[in-house]
């Protein structure tokens, strides 16, 4: 009974003996006040009002993740020494990556251009965040802040030299190098656009996630549960993604009716004693039903 208490009072520092005492209530626990609060002086533990918290800037942004939006510049040099920035913005409870963009010359314009951008992009998903964090780099001029605003989003700027408060963003800068532009030579603006569009498309529908139970930022059902595995290459092979093909229906009816019973002695009609139509009809209702049972949309 300690160990629950203790959990309870160590995961909720603002709850007192008494509402830990109606917590164990609904968890089937008949427990005085008095014996909880002896079980927290027994191990030292102080009462609420001390043990509270302040709240930290990881509370506020698990506690706000669904509606957070991150941006921030980092920079690429290509084969002939010349520098690129690229803006990307990601959305921290998804990971999805929707908009980066690289130019050689960052201006305002471009900046506020691609704000516009993203604007167009969140309202087609129809998901409207409202809070956008960056950091205070001159390359956001004040017309960037002022389309986030016109579509509610408020802006919050972390302060000097935190990289720690966008965390997120700068989490993705270190994927992106590591799983891609580390081994590549940019050539120039335009194969470092295609490069990150081709990065971008593997992230959010491929890339699993540990702070996502190792799934990807945009949600997918495979295609087969059961068939041969591909292999597809992306950006030339750098990047390998994996999907099941599905079977061919005369393979699995030839080997796998005995995992499918109910339909086992329907797979193949005698045809001799049917006439065509019939056996078509009969053919057609049993494949539907193979489509069914292994949730394939469509013959391979």
């Amino acid at each position: 009974m300690d160990a629950l208490v203790l959990r309870l009072a160590r995961e909720n520092p603002r709850w007192g003996h008494r509402r830990i005492q109606g917590e164990l209530g609904t968890l089937g626990h008949a427990v005085s006040p008095s014996a909880v609060r002896a079980a927290l002086r027994r191990h030292r533990v102080p009462p609420a009002p001390q043990r509270r918290r302040a709240t930290t800037w990881r509370d506020c942004i698990q506690q706000h993740k669904e509606q957070l939006l991150a941006c921030d510049f980092f920079t690429i040099e290509t084969l002939c020494l010349r520098t690129l920035h690229v803006l990307f913005f990601i959305e921290v409870g998804t990971r999805r990556v929707p908009l980066a963009g690289c130019t050689a010359h960052p201006t305002a314009a471009w900046v506020t251009q691609q704000a516009r951008q993203l604007a167009w992009s969140v309202q087609e998903a129809g998901a409207v965040p409202r809070f956008l964090i960056h950091d205070r780099d001159a390359k956001f001029p004040p017309a960037c802040d002022t389309v986030f605003a016109a579509e509610d989003i408020a802006v919050v700027r972390t302060p000097y030299r935190a990289p720690t408060a966008n965390a997120f963003a700068e989490r993705w800068v270190r994927s992106v190098r590591a799983a891609c532009l580390d081994h590549l030579l940019i050539v120039n603006e335009a194969h470092l656009r295609h490069v990150l569009a081709g990065y971008g498309a593997h992230y959010n529908r491929a890339r699993p996630h540990q702070g996502l139970e190792q799934q990807p930022p945009v949600p997918f059902t495979p295609s087969a549960r059961a068939g041969p595995i591909r292999r597809h290459d992306v950006l030339g092979g750098l990047i390998h993604e994996y999907d099941r093909a599905a079977a061919s229906p005369g393979i699995w009816c030839r080997t796998g009716v005995s995992h499918q019973a109910p339909i086992a002695s329907h797979c193949r009609p005698r045809r001799q004693r049917l006439t065509a139509a019939t056996y078509r009809a009969i053919r057609a209702q049993h494949f539907a039903t193979w489509r069914t049972s292994t949730g394939t949309s469509a013959l391979a």
